[in-house]
């Protein structure tokens, strides 16, 4: 039987995504922030949702400095969610096209050394 249990070369710690139908986008919601997307990321969203590129970026992006971000949505005070996260079905609308941003979580810089820290914001980590 093969494991489903993921890892990456560097980081203390595995992921199991099973965890992510018990733990319903905790990854996608939360506090305020930036959900990264390049200009490749763009076109195939886009082609996704059949919108142009143009159409895409004038409802979904904002522009961060030099950068595009993914808008989000308020779910309540202190709590927002990614534009195509489905708060109903607790799951992401674009998943076969998210950004890298979302599918390299939870193998993030930021964690590499903090698994005590990564533990707080996903229930699928193994140490």
């Amino acid at each position: 039987m093969k494991s489903n249990i993921l890892t990456e070369k560097g980081y203390n710690y595995s992921f199991n995504p099973s965890a992510c139908e018990e733990c319903e986008g905790a990854c996608c919601t939360g506090e305020t922030g930036y959900i990264w997307v390049k200009y490749p990321e763009i076109e195939a969203i886009s082609k996704f949702l059949e919108l142009s590129v143009e159409e895409f970026a004038t409802i979904y992006l904002k522009k961060v400095k030099h950068r595009f971000s993914l808008i989000e949505k308020k779910l309540e005070d202190n709590n927002y969610a990614c534009i195509f996260f489905d708060n109903h079905k607790k799951q992401c609308t674009i998943y076969s096209v998210r950004p890298r941003q979302c599918r390299t979580f939870p193998f993030w810089e930021t964690f590499k050394n903090d698994t005590k820290e990564v533990k707080k914001e996903c229930i699928g980590i193994i140490d």
